[in-house]
């Protein structure tokens, strides 16, 4: 946040200095989250790494409370990586009022950032409409034809939802103090809140209501190409490959612990929509003949095998699940990297103006290659893993949507191998003279390649990373189906002893 600022304040002497102020306060951010893994490297069973709980609000029971576990260590890596990425393939793009944009890009990160942390409810909504607000101008301001409407659009789905989370949070909150005596938004404690089950359906739908627009899930996905297809190209990256997952960790910290009940009866509703995303987003996205709503779209088939997986409730599923947030945001960002420089040396997003471009940029032909191979599963790349595991976990929960999640692998392999031809391949439309990636263009997606071929070869460093949050989080659920279990059996039995009573008397 402080970053941001200085970056807005110097840019208006020169936009190099908020260039060079941006990309040091996300290096600086990398380099301590960097350093808390490798210091924490055999110590990652610990429930928290990192835990600061302080006084905010007393009278209201809000604390500035912030911890990290290996889930938020993954997601903060990802984070700042993607951050550091977005500054650099932005350097030539934007050239008018440098430090605000640099102020926004900061401001979205800061607000996701705040999102993986916070362990209080009231502290989790304020970034939440941090990270909101920010995104808005940067597809507003350098947006392109439509942005004016692209940014009206994503604020109204984004903001009605969120206000939807915050009257559940306020729910949350009067409900444990009724029951115990106690108002207070803090995570740990609302964890363990009494509630009977329309309440718990109720309150959990509005952090569903969040949480799925953001992913997003079908039928609540139509902001997401148009905000795509117009932001500029760092917006898209850190819409895609940051934005979208805070959905996800919502789903994997939020509903799945406090809502545990409500989660299990929302199940089958939960895996029926992750396959209709898987499906629908697949055919979606083979039918564009726009680029980045064609990357937009895979977004929605990609999320769908999230949405699968967290209600799949076992750990196969879940390593599936957060390989796939890492993933997809490594591999659908650097579409969306690609997508952004055939924008700049062509000035046009039309798949049917492209074609044979691979003459003319081996290089940036070769990288969309990796990624393309990526989105569509290749094995020996991250995305492959990801998927792999998902499925996994969901054949034991479900056959059949196991199965129909299949289905949408030859679906993603068909839109996949769509983008080479259209773009790489085949016939010449128009003759293009562009020049082929920069150093630092190449630095950007090279440093991609690098992340998904390891992740692809070495999965172990996600998982065991991850592994200590998802087993907590799979047991506060097998503990709550035990205690539902054990007062469903102690009705029985009081009923039964009734009967046997009354025979007796009679």
């Amino acid at each position: 946040m402080a970053g941001g600022v200085i970056a807005w304040i110097t840019g208006k002497r020169s936009s190099l200095f908020s260039r060079y102020i941006s990309l040091a306060a996300l290096f600086i951010d990398f380099i301590i989250v960097v350093f808390i893994y490798f210091r924490n490297g055999i110590n990652l069973d610990k429930t928290w790494l990192i835990e600061y709980n302080t006084n905010w609000i007393p009278r209201f029971g809000i604390n500035l409370h912030l911890a990290m576990d290996g889930l938020s260590l993954l997601l903060l890596l990802l984070t700042f990586f993607i951050g550091i990425i977005a500054v650099l393939i932005s350097w030539k793009e934007i050239q008018t009022n440098t430090g605000f944009f640099h102020f926004n890009i900061l401001w979205i990160l800061s607000g996701i950032t705040g999102v993986f942390l916070s362990m209080d409810l009231f502290l989790f909504y304020f970034f939440w409409e941090v990270m909101l607000i920010p995104m808005y101008f940067l597809i507003g301001i350098w947006g392109h034809e439509n942005r004016i409407y692209a940014s009206y659009k994503f604020f109204i789905f984004t903001q009605a939802s969120g206000l939807l989370m915050f009257l559940a949070i306020l729910g949350l909150y009067l409900v444990h103090g009724n029951n115990t005596g106690t108002y207070t938004f803090d995570y740990q404690q609302l964890l363990v809140t009494p509630m009977g089950s329309a309440m718990e359906m109720l309150l959990m739908c509005g952090f569903l209501a969040a949480f799925l627009v953001k992913l997003p899930v079908v039928p609540f996905h139509s902001w997401l190409p148009d905000a795509h297809s117009e932001a500029p190209t760092a917006g898209s990256l850190i819409l895609a490959s940051l934005m979208l997952k805070t959905g996800a960790y919502g789903l994997l910290r939020f509903v799945v612990p406090i809502f545990p009940n409500a989660a299990a009866s929302f199940a089958p509703v939960g895996m029926a929509l992750g396959v209709i995303g898987i499906l629908y987003g697949a055919k979606l996205a083979f039918s564009q003949t726009d680029l980045k709503r064609l990357v937009a779209y895979t977004s929605v088939n990609h999320m769908g095998f999230i949405v699968l997986g967290v209600f799949a409730f076992n750990e196969l599923a879940y390593q599936g699940v957060v390989m796939q947030i890492i993933v997809h945001g490594i591999s659908t960002g650097a579409l969306f990297i690609i997508a952004g420089q055939l924008y700049e040396r062509m000035h046009t997003r039309d798949l049917n103006k492209m074609g044979g471009l691979w003459e003319h940029i081996p290089v940036m032909g070769g990288i969309g290659l990796i990624f393309v191979m990526a989105s569509l599963g290749l094995p020996g790349l991250g995305n492959f893993i990801a998927e792999f595991l998902t499925l996994s976990g969901v054949f034991k929960s479900s056959i059949l949507f196991a199965c129909l999640a299949s289905v949408g692998l030859v679906a993603g392999t068909i839109y996949s191998l769509r983008i080479m031809q259209k773009v790489f391949y085949g016939r010449q439309n128009s003759e293009h003279k562009m020049k082929d990636l920069s150093i630092r263009e190449s630095i950007a997606l090279g440093s991609m390649v690098i992340v998904i071929i390891y992740l692809g070869i070495f999965p172990q460093a996600v998982i065991r990373t991850a592994k200590p949050s998802i087993m907590k989080i799979l047991n506060i659920k097998e503990q709550s189906f035990d205690s539902k279990t054990r007062k469903v059996d102690y009705e029985l039995f009081n009923s039964v002893i009734e009967k046997e009573v009354s025979k007796a008397e009679k």
